[in-house]
Parts: structure tokens; sequence; C-alpha cells
């Protein structure tokens, strides 16, 4: 039986450490960038956690942490998919563990994020997606964008 519970300052450990699992996950993970982006991921999310910028949900099995995901509000500029708000919801770091997977969890998690979004009146939600999520934000009903991205060299 699983139980899903509201993420609190004291879980940024845990968000971090199935952030770092997510990206590992992913096709030829770069462990040294993983390492920066965990020491640097901590602290922002602690930061947000604490003041409600980043809303985030656990989902526990016996007491122990599962899965998990995230959703930061965006100030975004009115736009023609939200002509008369100024806000956007991004839902990140959705993360099940392995032997976990196929059970529905990220599909409770993705809706508990829409619910909240949608509850502040938001109505457009993006997120980035492996391919092994695709299909189920998909069933959600997100669909793949024009979205370009630019990612400069670091120095």
């Amino acid at each position: 039986m699983s139980d899903t519970r509201q993420a609190t300052v004291a879980d940024a450990p845990l968000i971090t450490a199935h952030r770092r699992g997510m990206f590992e996950s992913m096709p030829n993970p770069n462990i040294r960038v993983l390492d920066t982006m965990s020491r640097a991921f901590e602290p922002w999310v602690r930061e947000r956690l604490g003041d409600g910028r980043y809303l985030g949900w656990i989902v526990e099995e016996g007491g122990a942490p599962v899965a998990s995901a995230g959703l930061v509000v965006l100030d975004w500029p009115p736009h023609p998919l939200h002509p008369e708000s100024d806000k956007r919801a991004y839902i990140l770091n959705v993360f099940v563990e392995p032997q976990f997977r196929k059970r529905g969890l990220a599909h409770e998690l993705l809706e508990r994020c829409m619910a909240e979004a949608r509850k502040r009146q938001i109505h457009v939600m993006t997120l980035h997606s492996s391919p092994a999520g695709r299909s189920v934000y998909e069933k959600l009903g997100f669909h793949p964008t024009s979205e370009m991205m630019y990612a400069g060299a670091r120095s």
C-alpha cells in the first residue's frame, strides 16, 4: 500500500537523489556533471521548499520513499495559450525507483502536480521527457512542442 504526502524542507536530500537518479537513468550520464549538479541543486530545492516556490510530492511504501515529483510556478508573460495569465507551471523531477515502476506512481504524481496547477488557475504546464516517460505524459494530454534550446559552453 502506498501513501503520498507533500514534500518538506527535510526532503531536499531525497529530491536531490531522485533528480540525480532520473538523469543517471538516461543514456550516457556524465557522473562528474551530475555530482556538480546535485551539490548545487540541494540548496536550491531546500530554499524553494521552504518558501513555497517548489511544491513536491513523495510516494512512500512501508514508510520508505519510492517516487517523487515537483512543480514550479514560473513567471511567464501573457501568451496566446494563456492571454490573461502571467504564469505557467513546470513539472520536474518525476522519478520512480526502478523496482516500483509500472505501478502507476508516476501517473499519480503527475495528476497531483496538474491538480495543484489548476487550483492556481494555471492551465499551461510543461515538462521535459525521457523516452521512457513519454507515454505516461501523453496519456495525460501532454504533447511534443516546437521548443528549441541553446546551451552555451561552460567556462
